[in-house]
């Protein structure tokens, strides 16, 4: 069931999402060749605590970390470990932050150092398509409008979408209706003013083929090739939309 936040709940949700941005901030001041994904987890989880809020992640469905920090052909939900960064890597950080039982979701993908320009170009029309996607939204659009966006643009620069795993509502849950494809779907459901989603476009450099590690957590690229991932928890309002994670 989709559900249309109040003012108070949106107020909550705000909090919520600046703290988001803020924790991504950190790691974003730490992330460097030598650091291990384990510890920009630990830096992650004591600010957001730090904050007064708490990791929406940790034990979610089991999910033994704060964040998620996924590399090179990981897409999503890589576990955060002993792994040192190295020069080149393609870094997807996922992090979810809840206040008083509101739940943010955000991510940003960064490069260490320097990469080939087609990676470059990989993680720079990710993160352009997350907007192309968000730029439709208000009120009475539907939902696979935001879809058809992200799939038009990542189809113009040659780049793989995942089609297994989208975004979606949030609320008291980290994960609540509806589901928010990033390619065109017939579905018909239309954003209402209120609702809060989360939009994430996942796109790879070759085929848009995944597959799950044996940690059941962790998706990966079929051909091994980079992935990219960018993410904002945005409010629908009736004239367009308020980025919730954006500062």
């Amino acid at each position: 069931m989709i559900e249309l936040k109040s003012n108070r709940e949106i107020e909550l949700m705000k909090h919520a999402g600046h703290i988001n941005f803020l924790t991504h901030e950190e790691v974003r001041k730490n992330i460097r060749v030598g650091i291990s994904t384990k510890a920009l987890n630990d830096i992650a989880h004591k600010f957001i605590l730090k904050s007064g809020c708490e990791p929406s992640f940790l034990g979610f469905e089991g999910y033994p970390a704060s964040i998620c920090i996924s590399v090179n052909d990981e897409v999503v939900h890589g576990i955060p470990s002993k792994r040192k960064l190295k020069l080149g890597d393609v870094v997807s950080v996922d992090i979810g932050v809840c206040y008083k039982g509101y739940h943010s979701d955000s991510a940003n993908t960064y490069i260490i150092g320097n990469a080939p320009k087609e990676v470059e170009n990989l993680v720079q029309n990710t993160k352009e398509s997350l907007y192309k996607g968000l730029s439709v939204i208000k009120d009475g659009v539907k939902i696979s409008d935001i879809g058809r966006e992200i799939e038009n643009f990542a189809k113009s620069k040659k780049l793989g979408v995942v089609r297994e795993l989208v975004g979606h509502g949030v609320g008291r849950s980290i994960h609540e209706d509806p589901d928010v494809p990033n390619y065109y779907t017939k579905d018909n459901t239309k954003l209402k003013s209120g609702m809060v989603i989360a939009v994430e476009p996942m796109l790879t450099l070759g085929s848009r083929q995944i597959y799950m590690e044996e940690d059941e957590w962790t998706i990966k690229t079929e051909d091994g090739l980079p992935s990219a991932h960018f993410e904002h928890t945005v409010l629908v309002t009736k004239d367009g939309f308020v980025i919730l994670t954006g500062e």
